[in-house]
């Protein structure tokens, strides 16, 4: 056997090109096979053991990659030490492959240790207070610092000079890489006033009009914080503008247990009178009014007596009005409904009249913060309002119809 090898190079030194390509063949199949070996063969015995812990369970890591970033070392490694012993090849050539397959080398593992951390990211996540702290930004400045000592220790591989010549040039190009990255540095400083600050979270509800932005935030990364509006859209804004530009959170709503209504209705001022005696004794029969129709008469009864006998006439005398039993009515119901938080401000007040009327607005909280919830009982409150409104004589203000104007035009023809 020995003897048949012998003879064969002999043979075949007598045709050095042929030798050289047979050599050649012979690195390439050895390089593939090493690549089969590793991902058909380790790697599957790999990931089985993997599949025991609970960071295999999770699949990440055959997801984002690492593993197979890093067995595609193995083919570079045979090629870079096989060529050397490839016969009739130049000795440029032999330094080329070198320095190609030592930067494909450093590739790998810079890519790998890039989706280690995409995987340290998602495995974060899981922790039921990650929102409150997220550090994508951090990990991606952390993976951005990897990709630039990637490709300086890439370059200087394939150019075959030290990594140090092409750092002590970075000092001479500071300026213009302060220029290039400005942005960046600009988010990056934005992201540690966000996180130290807590202004902005994961799942919270913003609201910044200047940029048509209102909705959730659902990421929040080095460059941008992503956040989807409430008719689905999605909006991507700049990390430094929640730093530099005003901007609404409802998280303080959210956190505090109830959200607020703030609604006018708008009376006619024209339906606004005193109570004749037969109104009152309607309206007495409300059970929410009884307390405050008792202590009205009696302050009222007690003031009148006060008065002279020349002075007893109506114009003299103090009478309840509809409109202020209507707003004893609406802050009684607000009180006593299940609906609306007892604890936080609760105030129906007049407001300035003006060409719509006189606005009777209602101040209070609801306690829930959901939508549809706070939507529905909102509704509820006015509905009944605008229903009962009729029993103390009062109205709507509201600006004339084109069927206010037929029946107005059918009136000034009878």
């Amino acid at each position: 056997m020995n003897d048949w090898i012998k003879t064969s190079y002999e043979w075949l030194s007598a045709y050095p090109g042929l030798l050289t390509f047979l050599a050649l063949f012979a690195l390439v199949i050895g390089a593939w096979l090493a690549n089969w070996i590793v991902k058909r063969i380790l790697l599957k015995g790999l990931f089985r053991i993997a599949n025991t812990t609970l960071l295999g369970q999770s699949g990440q890591i055959q997801d984002k990659g690492v593993v197979n970033r890093l067995a595609n070392i193995v083919p570079a490694l045979v090629f870079s030490i096989g060529i050397e012993a490839i016969p009739g090849i130049p000795e440029k050539v032999v330094t080329v492959v070198e320095n190609v397959a030592g930067a494909f080398i450093i590739l790998c593992i810079g890519l790998a240790i890039g989706a280690l951390l995409d995987i340290a990211n998602t495995l974060y996540l899981r922790r039921a207070n990650a929102y409150l702290k997220p550090i994508k930004g951090y990990l991606q400045v952390l993976k951005l610092v990897v990709y630039v000592l990637m490709s300086i220790m890439l370059v200087a591989t394939l150019i075959d000079r030290s990594p140090l010549i092409l750092l002590s040039g970075l000092g001479a190009m500071a300026a213009v890489l302060m220029l290039i990255f400005q942005d960046t540095l600009l988010s990056l400083v934005a992201s540690v006033q966000i996180s130290s600050n807590d202004i902005i979270r994961v799942g919270d509800w913003v609201e910044m009009p200047q940029l048509n932005t209102d909705g959730e935030v659902i990421d929040i990364a080095l460059h941008t914080v992503t956040v989807q509006n409430w008719d689905k859209t999605i909006s991507t804004i700049p990390t430094k503008r929640f730093i530099s530009d005003s901007f609404k959170n409802w998280r303080g709503m959210q956190q505090a247990g109830g959200r607020r209504i703030k609604r006018s209705l708008h009376l006619d001022q024209n339906s606004v009178c005193f109570l004749t005696p037969e109104a009152e004794s309607h309206i007495q029969r409300f059970t929410l009014l009884s307390p405050y129709m008792e202590r009205k008469h009696s302050e009222i009864t007690e003031w009148n007596t006060r008065l002279n006998d020349a002075e007893h006439h109506p114009v003299n005398m103090r009478r309840v009005t509809n409109l202020g039993s209507f707003r004893a009515y609406v802050e009684h119901y607000l009180r006593n409904s299940p609906h609306i938080h007892q604890e936080m401000t609760l105030i129906v007040r007049q407001e300035q009249p003006g060409p719509n009327g006189l606005p009777l607005e209602l101040y209070c909280f609801t306690n829930t913060t959901a939508w549809n919830d706070y939507e529905g009982i909102q509704s509820d409150i006015f509905d009944h309002l605008l229903a009962i409104m009729p029993e103390f004589g009062l109205r709507v203000f509201q600006n004339p119809t084109g069927h206010d104007m037929r029946e107005i035009g059918q009136t000034a023809a009878a």
